[in-house]
């Protein structure tokens, strides 16, 4: 969202317009979620998510504006996360990825992080090929289902949400070379179901 829309939305925000929270939460939740599952799990996600939007309106008179309307509901979203983190004394361990200095970029992408080289695509407009969406759909979510916590999350912040690596890196507190190495093995995983399913049409 730009910044001339992040003022407006803020300038209605403070009047108390309920329609202009409804837009924030239904623009942000999923991001901001997406920031707690990778810090605190599943588990705790939700419960963060709702602690970050009571601190969210508590300090909303606050907000600048030096950065986006975005990042300061994410940080908002981390910090809250990482002290959850240190009241139940469980630590998470964001480095300990075997090989994680070891990265080196797949031809599949581009040094922009984008596809280099596509899947191909392939028609969808008789019914079979519908039915093959939705089972496609449904192999991805199972795909997605089987990445970690951190690696599931650093790919929506990328891939849904289009946060720069280097955002991502502040937000989860997680190095550079160890974000590429997350997003290389969720994007990899990704790129094979969409592969393997083209080819057999099966998960």
């Amino acid at each position: 969202m730009p910044y001339e829309a992040d003022n407006r939305l803020l300038a209605r925000l403070l009047k108390g317009e309920q329609p202009a929270f409804t837009e924030l939460v239904k623009t942000y939740q999923s991001p901001m979620r997406a920031v707690a599952y990778a810090i605190v799990g599943a588990s705790h996600a939700d419960e963060i998510v709702q602690e970050a939007w009571l601190s969210v309106i508590r300090n909303l008179a606050k907000f600048e504006g030096r950065a986006s309307l975005k990042t300061w509901l994410l940080t908002i979203t981390a910090n809250t996360a990482k002290s959850k983190l240190r009241q139940i004394r469980r630590e998470v361990s964001l480095d300990s990825l075997p090989g994680g200095h070891d990265f080196n970029p797949d031809q599949r992408y581009a040094d922009d992080g984008h596809w280099s080289s596509p899947p191909s695509h392939w028609e969808q407009d008789t019914p079979e090929a519908l039915l093959s969406q939705e089972e496609l759909r449904e192999c991805l979510d199972k795909t997605l289902g089987s990445l970690s916590d951190v690696q599931k999350s650093v790919l929506m912040l990328r891939e849904r949400q289009g946060l720069a690596l280097e955002e991502i890196c502040n937000l989860l507190d997680v190095s550079a070379s160890n974000v590429r190495v997350l997003l290389h093995r969720a994007r990899l995983k990704v790129f094979a179901t969409l592969e393997h399913f083209e080819e057999t049409g099966e998960c």
